[in-house]
């Protein structure tokens, strides 16, 4: 009898409480929601006034549901409800305008700051890759068919003549098939970036071995063309849009690298935790790679049509590569607020 009575007292205050303040916490998440939707310009004076007045009321409600043990489902419905305008009263919101600059700004260089191992090795894999390249077709010329596919290779093989590897550098503008040779290299890089970056998860093992093969591309291209006394040549060819292309991929691969060793050694944390963290990072990463492979491939077209003197290529390539480096490494903006 005493139990049936005290759940009859319970649920008569609970009935009490909710006709007392329920009408404050239906208009409070009605305002809300109106807010989240549209725009603050959307309520009127009287109602934005009106929300911090609710938000209180809302958290005094759920003190005293709280402390006294009301239904469960009442303090979970108060908690969503106080969260939701916490967030909206007191978070940091941010225009597209803000968000933009903030990523350019603060987001994307402090992605790469933190990626500096794994972009050293990547670095690193790449001239090691292109090191083996050289030295393979050097050694035997048959290897060069081995590495570089027929459709990127455009008809350039160690049997090529000088006047033939010679047009690629110089003749681009007037070559129709000059053209699409360049636009496919350009898809090409892409591919491996995103390849490198996408497959990291395997442990990054993927991500290694593409950098060291897209190194091999390169080492192996370029022993065809030093062996004809063009390497100089090629070097100013590549660099003017490389630099950038190059770096955007070894960021690529660097991000994959963070995803797959955090996968693999993921410490005190889980696997799928150590993972969204790195995550986060890598994809930040993966958005401004997208931006400089865009670039870069603005800068081929232009180099390929317009620029034909070996120093001013390498000039613009090498004031590239530096502005990369200041960007990321050397130049830092505080972000508002913070110390």
């Amino acid at each position: 009898m005493n139990a049936l009575v005290g759940k009859d007292a319970v649920r008569q205050s609970l009935a009490s409480f909710r006709s007392e303040r329920e009408a404050d916490w239906k208009a409070f998440e009605a305002l809300l929601a109106r807010v989240e939707k549209r725009a603050p310009r959307t309520l009127s004076e009287d109602e934005l006034l009106s929300l911090p007045l609710l938000y209180r009321s809302a958290l005094s409600s759920l003190s005293v549901a709280r402390a006294t043990s009301l239904d469960n489902a009442l303090v979970s419905y108060l908690e969503a409800l106080c969260l939701r305008g916490y967030f909206y009263l007191y978070g940091a919101r941010r225009g597209l305008r803000q968000r933009i600059g903030d990523f350019f700004l603060h987001d994307w260089p402090h992605a790469i700051r933190d990626l500096w191992r794994e972009t050293l090795l990547s670095v690193v894999l790449t001239f090691v890759g292109a090191g083996a390249g050289y030295w393979l077709v050097a050694k035997d010329k048959g290897w060069f068919d081995a590495i570089i596919p027929p459709s990127l290779a455009g008809g350039r093989n160690p049997d090529a003549s000088v006047e033939v590897l010679r047009q690629v550098l110089y003749d681009g503008a007037d070559s129709n098939f000059l053209s699409g040779f360049a636009a496919y290299l350009f898809t090409h890089n892409v591919q491996v970036a995103i390849l490198a970056f996408a497959l990291g998860f395997a442990f990054a093992v993927p991500s290694v071995l593409l950098i060291l093969m897209n190194g091999c591309l390169l080492g192996a291209m370029f022993q065809i063309y030093v062996a004809k006394g063009l390497g100089l040549e090629l070097g100013g060819w590549l660099s003017i849009h490389g630099t950038t292309e190059i770096f955007a991929i070894a960021l690529a691969g660097a991000a994959g690298m963070r995803i797959g060793t955090r996968i693999a050694f993921p410490g005190e944390l889980t696997r799928m935790t150590a993972a969204a963290y790195a995550g986060r990072v890598a994809a930040t990463t993966m958005v401004g790679v997208t931006i400089m492979l865009l670039f870069a491939g603005l800068l081929e077209g232009i180099g390929r049509q317009v620029i034909t003197s070996d120093v001013t290529r390498y000039a613009i390539g090498g004031v590239m590569l530096t502005l990369w480096l200041c960007y990321f490494y050397v130049f830092r903006v505080v972000r508002h607020g913070n110390r």
